[in-house]
């Protein structure tokens, strides 16, 4: 057989060889870094014998690919470390992920001290250097095993496998897991780890079944990368919007109103409107949207019409049984089909279109309590959110533009390089999922490519994300912690317009069916909101802030006048406000840049006498003494062009 390597030679064999074995004769050197396999570009285990003609990679430690094996290797030794300190602990999954890995375990909830615990266990295992081997059993088999070691969870497992199955299991010195690997050769691979949190789960994501115990930990090749991780992972904490927004008084929650309906401070209901006003005068005056008011809640029948009713309900807050009552409400989880009867309000020529009606949008979804978070993932929100109604003609430059638009509000908020471009596409193995024919949706996911390659966006495809009525484009960002959310959505709709008999009167007379784009331009406030908390770490570009200038009096003495500089900056339009306390001015500084305010405004004797300021900043420390009408020019100029001016460095301001 031949075997390509990367670099493009090729070994030739007479007989079948392990992967490992391949390694060796090619350096010793290189078989002790290896890791892991790639043949014809699928990672597999060292372990692996290779029969025919293929192309392998040997992924070695310093490979990004060798990660996975690592962290892979850490969790079945997370695994059998917590076997050894709690026997009666039962264990389910323990998978590698993007940041590191986790372990799922039947068991008492984990303190710190717990960690800490198994973390030492942890590292007397890889000090023992238990070689790692990989055998099977016949399903039956294989059941029969787990059933002797009192782990219920990896039998459901095998269960679920088909009969004809081998179950594949790996032993690193006495402790068994069922696993499919890849794994390292040896516990002494893993170099450098860390355990880093504990959490309650769900068996199988489902809140219906048993509660379990999962401990997330993370693992790198080297000591120093592992280091630097942990330091992001700190740095990710500072930035953490559930934390931070919290400690600025942006908002809250609270316990007998809900999980996920958060609540807003005057400081975080401040920004918000501040977003909200910009997208509406954005939309209105430079993007030509008509703007629409619609109920928070109609008739089931609604949906039914839309298709929510039959792919949605279960993500509804319904009010009434279709059985007892007459009549069944719900909240609304979208708004389009509420914009449809704005349009049918009145006949629609070929001239009228495009129709781009614009809502500031509350809507509802009832999400599951485990998938709650922050502001990112809440039951209730509110989004910029459209719909145009255009004739078939129009549709591909009325895309166009609201990727426009997409793109300049993600730039006007500093956040344009931060974000993917993804078309989510439908899935012609789940019909059931979407209605339409598999024409419809090929043509209209061609049309979404033909318009991103057009525009030299870089995307990605993904299967089965598409709504059910169409495929979209969705702009998508990470939080600090690397989990993707969906900013904005642009989606193309060939289908509702049908449902719901919507039409226009063509150049002949005739009835025409439109189609509709339903889009974001901003996403919603309260995802959009947690976002800038964790990119700019709180400290907002000036025209976002809730308080924008604190005028410090030196003494009382001087508070007259620094209430005279406020009242003049309040009726330029600047959210000012005046610290009257009888502190120190030291003090009054170090709490203003605690709390992250773009401008501090000293007065004192000398300011008052000369109708001046004295300006301190974030953005340059002390900037000097300024008249007062010189410091509003600027700072309003700021505002209106919505600057973000880049942050100082040094310890003073961090």
């Amino acid at each position: 057989m031949k075997i390509t390597l990367k670099d493009g030679s090729v070994k030739e064999y007479g007989e079948a060889k392990a992967i490992i074995d391949i390694a060796k004769d090619i350096s010793e050197g290189l078989a002790r870094v290896a890791c892991a396999g790639e043949v014809d570009g699928e990672t597999v285990d060292l372990r692996t014998v290779l029969d025919k003609d293929c192309e392998l990679n040997i992924i070695t430690a310093t490979d990004e690919k060798a990660l996975h094996v690592i962290r892979h290797t850490a969790s079945h030794v997370l695994a059998e470390a917590v076997k050894r300190l709690f026997p009666n602990a039962k264990v389910t999954i323990g998978p590698a992920i993007d940041e590191g890995f986790y372990y799922d375990f039947d068991a008492e909830p984990f303190s710190r001290d717990d960690l800490d615990k198994i973390e030492a266990e942890m590292k007397k295992i890889i000090k023992e250097g238990h070689e790692i081997t990989r055998f099977t059993l016949p399903r039956a088999e294989a059941i029969k095993y787990m059933e002797e070691k009192g782990e219920p969870y990896k039998v459901e497992l095998i269960q679920d496998l088909p009969e004809d199955s081998e179950i594949s299991f790996y032993d690193q010195g006495g402790f068994v897991d069922l696993c499919a690997g890849p794994h390292l050769m040896s516990t002494k691979g893993v170099k450098a780890f860390k355990l880093t949190s504990s959490s309650m789960a769900y068996w199988r994501g489902d809140s219906n079944k048993a509660r379990l115990q999962r401990i997330y930990g993370t693992a790198y090749n080297k000591k120093e990368e592992l280091a630097e991780h942990l330091e992001r992972m700190e740095d990710a904490k500072r930035r953490d919007h559930n934390r931070l927004g919290r400690e600025m008084d942006l908002f809250t929650t609270v316990d007998v109103i809900g999980q996920g309906l958060p609540l807003f401070t005057p400081k975080g209901t401040k920004m918000i409107m501040k977003l909200q006003r910009w997208i509406e005068d954005l939309e209105d005056n430079e993007w030509g949207y008509m703007r629409t008011r619609t109920p928070l809640m109609a008739k089931s029948d609604l949906y039914k019409i839309s298709g929510h009713w039959d792919h949605y309900k279960e993500g509804m807050f319904v009010f009434g049984d279709e059985e007892n009552d007459k009549e069944v409400y719900a909240l609304r989880p979208m708004t389009c089909p509420f914009q449809y009867y704005v349009y049918k309000n009145s006949q629609k020529s070929y001239r009228d279109l495009p129709c781009r009606y614009s809502e500031t949008s509350t809507i509802f979804r009832n999400e599951d309590s485990g998938e709650m978070h922050g502001l990112t993932r809440v039951r209730q929100f509110t989004i910029t959110e459209g719909h145009l109604i255009v004739r078939p003609d129009q549709m591909v430059e009325e895309f166009k533009n609201c990727l426009a638009l997409a793109k300049y509000c993600l730039e006007t908020l500093g956040v344009n390089d931060d974000v993917t471009y993804h078309l989510s596409k439908w899935d012609p193995e789940d019909r059931e999922k979407y209605i339409g024919e598999p024409e419809v949706w090929n043509e209209t996911e061609q049309h979404i490519r033909d318009v991103l390659t057009e525009l030299e966006i870089p995307f990605v495809e993904d299967v089965g994300e598409a709504a059910f009525y169409g495929p979209k484009v969705d702009i998508n960002a990470k939080n600090v912690y690397g989990k993707e959310d969906t900013m904005i959505t642009i989606q193309w709709d060939a289908l509702l317009a049908e449902q719901f008999d919507m039409y226009y009167i063509d150049q002949n007379g005739d009835k025409v069916r439109p189609y509709i784009i339903h889009r974001t331009s901003m996403g919603c406030y309260e995802r959009t909101l947690a976002w800038l908390i964790e990119k700019y770490a709180g400290k907002f570009p000036t025209w976002m802030c809730a308080e924008q200038v604190r005028v410090l009096p030196i003494s009382d003495k001087y508070e007259e006048y620094a209430q005279k500089v406020c009242k003049t900056m309040k009726k330029a339009g600047i959210d000012a406000t005046v610290d009257i306390r009888s502190e120190k001015i030291g003090f009054k500084i170090r709490e203003a840049r605690l709390d992250k305010l773009p401008y501090m405004l000293v007065v004192g004797q000398q300011e008052e006498a000369d109708n001046t300021v004295s300006v301190r900043s974030r953005f340059a420390g002390d900037e000097g003494v300024k008249s007062l009408d010189s410091f509003i020019a600027d700072i309003t100029e700021e505002i209106r062009t919505k600057q973000i001016r880049k942050e100082m460095q040094n310890e003073e301001n961090k």
